[in-house]
């Protein structure tokens, strides 16, 4: 391919590498120069531009980049017409992309001129998603590069995998403890998940965790049609010969692999019986976020084999992070707004750097603490408001008598302050799409500081999390998204949910706060001191 400045009369049959503007003309890039381009040209006073003219060898962008992607495109997957030396490639069918690594880097291989970008192999789509794209970068290349990136591309280089498993069953195992709401909010984030493949649960038995009772269940499964069993045990698999790998084995199954390189869903058991997938979930398929298990789940939907050398080939990439912004998020997040925010007052804790008294029940301005915060909460546009009870239970109630509150009992408070948020989260209502988390020792948070941070909240642009702030100094009460409630019921230990805050920094949105109100907590004596001050 001929490539540089030349004389517009020489110019015939060549393509503008840039746009042109002069004396009034507009020539766009790509165009291509015929006697009509001349004259205006010449008019114009344009006495030199700059070409690309193909060879007697050569071929267009448009055809190398069209012939590339009819050679890659394999069963469900649409090529679009090339235009300006890009062919875009859809999936046909929903079900799940397969891609020959090999041929794509080749094609990538041969020549600088010669681009070919897809999504992740194995990546689930829907039909009409973009899958892949073809892009010729100069205006024409030999034709020979083109021969020589089609000539070793097998075909159905791209394909989708069209679902095919339809009928799936499951079981959950019972200890006690384990809350039949945690059962019921299983089966339907599972039910989510296999909607976009459209397959539905046809059958679910509830079973102690023993491997007697499990494999009955998932006989009986396999005899109402299951092409698919998953078994959510109440106790995660420890062992191969564990309840569940057990019960798989039993009824003349295997184990084909146990554990996975992705984190959430290390423990994830794969196995098999007649001839049918039989999964082991990880307790992070629970959960409606992207995790190990959905990897896994929606290529053997899509009928294609998962074996040990698939599993173990996850590890790069496996470690996996919360996705805040979803363009199609699992949960949904319908009316999701600063309309409905609840407060959540923290003052189930033991007080211990008090050195002895109960510090939400130590009086300020004649006030026990917690009626001071929970008085402020009610004064705020956050509704309903609610009081995590554990430490002298019945004193904090006392305290807050005939206040329009209701409460959350923590029963393990003296876990630390992560169960307290965790029994808090919990009892927000349904249809409340965030929640202000106050601690019941920050008597000076005022009604208007929380009434600030509502307006503040505005998940259609971003803002998720509302933190009160300072000169670079971040406070509470922190107000947070119902899309983080889920990341808040995994709290542990005495850590708050201050690393959360970090980890989803473009989610969070500072308000100024004054004075020291978002920063004095009274957990000691002088702190008690300083605000009776």
């Amino acid at each position: 391919m001929k490539f540089g400045a030349m004389k517009p009369s020489e110019a015939i049959g060549g393509v503008t590498v840039h746009s042109i503007r002069q004396n009034g003309l507009v020539l766009k890039k790509g165009t291509v120069i015929g006697a009509a381009e001349v004259d205006a040209l010449t008019a114009a006073g344009v006495v030199e531009i700059v070409v690309a003219q193909l060879e007697p060898d050569d071929i267009s962008e448009d055809e190398a980049a069209a012939s590339i992607a009819q050679a890659i495109g394999g069963e469900n997957v649409i090529v679009e017409r090339a235009f300006t030396g890009r062919s875009n490639l859809f999936a046909g069918s929903a079900g799940v992309l397969v891609v020959d690594r090999a041929a794509v880097d080749h094609i990538n291989r041969v020549d600088e001129a010669i681009t070919l970008a897809t999504l992740p192999n194995f990546k689930p789509v829907v039909a009409g998603e973009m899958i892949a794209t073809v892009k010729i970068v100069p205006f024409g290349m030999p034709a020979r590069l083109r021969d020589a990136a089609i000539a070793q591309v097998p075909p159905g280089t791209l394909r989708v995998a069209p679902y095919r498993i339809r009928k799936v069953g499951i079981v959950s195992t019972l200890l006690p403890g384990l809350a039949k709401k945690v059962i019921e909010k299983t089966l339907q984030v599972t039910a989510e998940r296999l909607k976009p493949a459209g397959a539905e649960i046809i059958a679910e038995h509830r079973v102690t965790h023993e491997e007697r009772e499990l494999s009955a269940a998932i006989e009986a499964l396999l005899d109402g049609g299951a092409e698919l069993v998953i078994v959510f045990g109440a106790s995660a698999i420890a062992d191969r010969r564990d309840v569940i790998p057990a019960a798989i084995e039993q009824v003349g199954g295997a184990v084909e692999h146990f554990g996975m390189p992705v984190d959430p869903g290390n423990l994830m058991l794969i196995g098999q019986a007649r001839g049918r997938p039989v999964l082991g979930a990880p307790g992070c398929a629970r959960s409606p976020k992207e995790n190990g298990f959905d990897w896994v789940l929606m290529r053997l939907l899509a009928g294609l084999p998962v074996t040990r050398a698939d599993i173990t080939g996850l590890g790069v990439g496996g470690l996996l992070m919360e996705i805040v912004t979803r363009p199609q998020p699992r949960a949904s997040t319908v009316g999701e707004g600063n309309r409905g925010v609840a407060a959540v007052v923290l003052a189930a804790g033991r007080s211990s750097r008090m050195g002895g008294p109960n510090k939400l029940l130590e009086l300020l301005h004649g006030k026990p603490l917690v009626r001071i915060v929970a008085e402020q909460a009610l004064a705020s546009r956050a509704k309903p408001v609610i009081v995590v009870t554990g430490h002298q239970e019945d004193r904090v109630r006392a305290a807050l008598s005939g206040l329009d509150v209701s409460f959350a009992a923590n029963p393990t408070y003296a876990d630390g302050i992560a169960s307290s948020v965790k029994a808090g989260i919990a009892a927000v209502p349904a249809n409340i799409d965030g929640a202000v988390v106050c601690l019941g020792d920050m008597p000076l948070v005022d009604a208007s500081l929380i009434d600030r941070l509502i307006d503040a909240f505005a998940p259609d642009r971003g803002a998720l999390i509302a933190v009160p702030a300072h000169a670079g100094r971040r406070g509470n009460p922190v107000l947070w998204s119902r899309r983080f409630f889920d990341e808040l019921m995994t709290l542990e230990g005495d850590v708050g949910a201050r690393h959360m805050i970090a980890r989803h920094a473009e989610a969070v949105v500072e308000v100024e706060a004054e004075g020291p109100s978002a920063f004095l907590d009274i957990d000691t004596p002088e702190a008690l001191a300083q605000a009776r001050g």
